[in-house]
């Protein structure tokens, strides 16, 4: 499957040891809570010339008591772009924005910078909050020391070295017939669906985690288990696996705790599907255009073929009738996805 990461952060290039002070030039990303400053353009980005960047080439004018030296002292390094040093500065929530910049959240982001600027937006994010929940050793409680040849702190007392954390999770097209399984979780919207996904737990290989999500989310077995492609997923801190599974046996059974339901649904009556940004959607588009692919070259399904149509529970529903009764969906991996 050809999935393009829009979270892969292939536009920067890490130089070790990083450099030992900021660069005059370097090129900043400010970063507030779990969002970034944009130097606005239009905020819809359709005037020529006008899409917002993340990126500040020069260091923006501040107010009078702030200085330069004070607000990038903690700067951290994020890598290349091209000849010139990024790094991510964090902005005191309190700090009114210099004119010129707006706040963003890194999601809302999408489709209004490039998605080189997107990942390089979450990455900035995602390494400012490993620096401040990093500040101090998690067993020793000494303060830590970055560490210049990669990125890590280290502990002068102890030595621990801490790195950022990265979560393992897989997340699983699972097929039977002409349809999939998407579940609902219950904090989902009303309507909203995805697939199965869940995090890696200590001991399990990739291939058990995917059998054991399915088994606790929807209750039955699968086989088959394929990768397809993977996705740096910064909410906050993911790598998402995604697979493809085959039906193999049992009846839908969801928890009724995290999973509210879970449906077998058909290529021609998928509910509202998740926002292009996931690689969720990736897997269900990659599902649909073979699936379509298929129809096209074979015989139509005889009527009442249960494959022709959703199945919820195993109790013969079509999926429509299961969705306006049932109103399931997503694990808590998938909300937003």
């Amino acid at each position: 499957m050809d999935h393009r990461a829009r979270f892969a952060v292939d536009c920067l290039h890490k130089q070790y040891p990083e450099p030992d002070r900021l660069p005059e030039d370097a090129c900043l990303v400010f970063v507030r809570d779990r969002g970034v400053c944009v130097r606005k353009g239009s905020t819809e980005g359709s005037t020529k010339g006008s899409t917002p960047t993340i990126f500040q080439a020069a260091f923006p004018d501040l107010p009078g008591e702030l200085k330069r030296d004070e607000l990038t002292r903690d700067a951290r390094y994020l890598g290349h772009r091209g000849a010139v040093a990024c790094y991510a500065v964090e902005v005191p929530g309190d700090l009114p924005l210099p004119e010129g910049l707006a706040y963003s959240g890194v999601r809302e982001l999408a489709g209004l910078v490039p998605d080189g600027e997107l990942a390089v937006a979450a990455l900035a994010v995602q390494i400012v909050d490993y620096d401040r929940t990093t500040r101090f050793c998690g067993r020793c409680g000494a303060a830590t020391e970055p560490v210049r040849t990669e990125r890590a702190k280290i502990c002068p007392s102890c030595h621990r070295i801490a790195y950022p954390r990265l979560s393992p999770a897989i997340i699983v097209l699972v097929r039977k017939g002409g349809s999939i399984l998407m579940v609902r979780g219950g904090g989902a919207a009303p309507g909203r669906y995805s697939l199965v996904a869940g995090f890696v737990e200590p001991g399990e290989t990739i291939e058990d985690a995917v059998r054991r999500e399915v088994r606790e989310e929807a209750g039955i077995a699968i086989k088959n288990i394929r990768y397809c492609a993977s996705e740096p997923w910064p909410f906050p801190d993911s790598l998402m696996l995604g697979f493809v599974a085959d039906y193999d046996g049992g009846d839908i059974a969801p928890d009724g705790v995290e999973i509210e339901s879970a449906v077998w649904f058909d290529r021609d009556h998928l509910p509202v599907l998740p926002p292009q940004l996931s690689l969720t959607r990736a897997l269900i588009d990659d599902w649909i255009a073979a699936s379509a692919a298929s129809a096209a070259s074979a015989p139509s399904s005889p009527s009442g073929d249960p494959a022709a149509g959703g199945d919820a529970a195993g109790d013969g529903r079509s999926s429509s009738q299961s969705s306006a009764q049932d109103d399931r969906s997503a694990s808590r991996i998938n909300e937003g996805r």
